[in-house]
């Protein structure tokens, strides 16, 4: 009996590494989880580089020595609500 002791230690200790390998938060079986969860980061990375791509190139133009007047003037318009003397302003609503 005491020579089956050891063995049988060794074979449970086994099956739980295995089993920890198979079902565990990093085994087998997680990595479609995981996987998953790469695509949809994937889509969220892209879009937040697109936007940070937009927002680095809306510094370019707002630059403090070469700011471009278009975009100067759309920002001018409509954050202080300011409108030449000879433009006319149409109503969108």
């Amino acid at each position: 009996m005491k020579s089956v002791v050891g063995p049988a230690l060794g074979l449970l200790a086994l099956l739980g590494i295995a089993s920890y390998a198979l079902l565990g938060p990093t085994g087998i079986i997680a990595w479609t989880d995981y996987r998953a969860a790469l695509s949809a980061r994937e889509v969220e990375l892209a879009k937040l580089q697109k936007e940070r791509d937009a927002l680095r190139n809306r510094q370019i133009l707002l630059d403090r020595d070469n700011v471009d007047p278009d975009l100067a003037g759309e920002l001018m318009r409509k954050e202080l609500n300011v409108v030449a003397s000879d433009e006319v302003v149409v109503p969108l609503n």
